[in-house]
């Protein structure tokens, strides 16, 4: 298992370095100057020649970019010059809020998803099936940014069910804590229930909104792959066995269809990290992707780079955690591996 961690990292550091490469390269081919847009609309050509040589976007592109690797090699994310502050201190500050959002969009749908795909496989053709159908239809269907909006007008401007969607909590009331950054966990650790269940209405429609988008793979996906598995001969003979049907659905089939379904979640996880950046400029969320957006409208290259990095070392965790569990859930990949 050790050894499968290590190679899974190895394989990852070319893959890190040509995010990088690519990310840094990218940014500089961005129409716009930062140089001139920190010097202001009353900048003369002097000043911007002076922001240009204080920000050492004067000197030649590979002289940039080891200088950009050496920093990094240092731990060093740079300036974000839209805030005055560190680029690291920036994200680890949003990144929180980022993933708060993310794992309880995940969570929810897999709730939702996984059920539904084994209820639809159950009963092909029949009005679950349809429905389940309908959902992935329409979740794969509308934007983001569509259903975020059409959430907030019709919850919160129209019926008034759901808080002003601003943000991580009402105005009149203060952030627990911070000790893991999540204010739903670390409501809970100081004991606030009314805290938490301010927190926990404010992520209702952006959770929703992330959480629509990436359940339709994920129904279509156990659907599809409990299909194949409940028609496979093994499954026959348990239930011919006199097997009941909770065991064999849940011990012989679902584990058997399970490895489809883990990738379709890594996969969503990636989804979510994008989609993430529209959701939190729709919700005000204080997320490290509204901080990138704003930074990237900006010509702030620091911040562009350093939230690419965070999402791109973030994929990489997931890949090594969903090889990890196609170990667990089968014993066979760890021979192959």
């Amino acid at each position: 298992m050790a050894l499968l961690v290590l190679k899974r990292l190895l394989g990852a550091l070319p893959n890190l370095f040509g995010i990088v490469l690519i990310t840094f390269l990218l940014t500089r081919a961005l129409p716009g100057d930062p140089a001139a847009f920190f010097a202001g609309p009353a900048g003369t050509q002097e000043a911007v020649a002076q922001v240009r040589e204080k920000l050492g976007l004067n000197k030649p592109l590979p002289e940039q970019f080891w200088i950009y690797l050496k920093d990094l090699a240092r731990g060093d994310l740079g300036q974000a010059l839209s805030t005055g502050q560190p680029v690291r201190q920036e994200i680890l500050t949003r990144l929180p809020a980022s993933l708060e959002l993310v794992l309880a969009s995940l969570a929810f749908a897999v709730v939702v998803a996984v059920p539904l795909g084994i209820a639809a496989a159950r009963r092909p053709n029949s009005w679950i099936d349809h429905a389940c159908r309908l959902v992935t239809t329409a979740g794969v269907s509308l934007p983001t940014f569509f259903t975020g909006l059409l959430l907030a007008y019709l919850f919160y401007f129209v019926l008034g069910w759901a808080p002003s969607p601003i943000g991580r909590l009402d105005p009149y009331l203060t952030s627990p804590p911070t000790v893991t950054g999540l204010y739903t966990v670390d409501a809970l650790i100081a004991g606030d229930a009314k805290l938490f269940v301010a927190a926990a209405k404010q992520m209702i429609l952006p959770v929703l909104t992330l959480g629509i988008f990436v359940l339709a793979p994920l129904a279509r996906m156990t659907r599809a792959s409990m299909l194949a598995v409940l028609s496979a001969d093994f499954v026959r003979t348990a239930r011919a066995s006199g097997l009941s049907t909770g065991t064999v659905l849940v011990r012989y089939a679902f584990r058997n269809a399970l490895l489809p379904v883990v990738t379709t979640l890594g996969m969503v996880f990636s989804f979510l990290l994008g989609m993430s950046v529209i959701v939190e400029k729709v919700f005000a969320w204080p997320g490290v992707g509204s901080f990138a957006l704003e930074a990237l409208v900006a010509s702030d290259y620091a911040p562009v780079q350093g939230f690419v990095l965070t999402m791109a070392l973030l994929y990489t965790l997931l890949n090594l955690v969903i090889d990890l569990l196609y170990v667990v859930i089968d014993p066979r990949v760890r021979l192959a591996s």
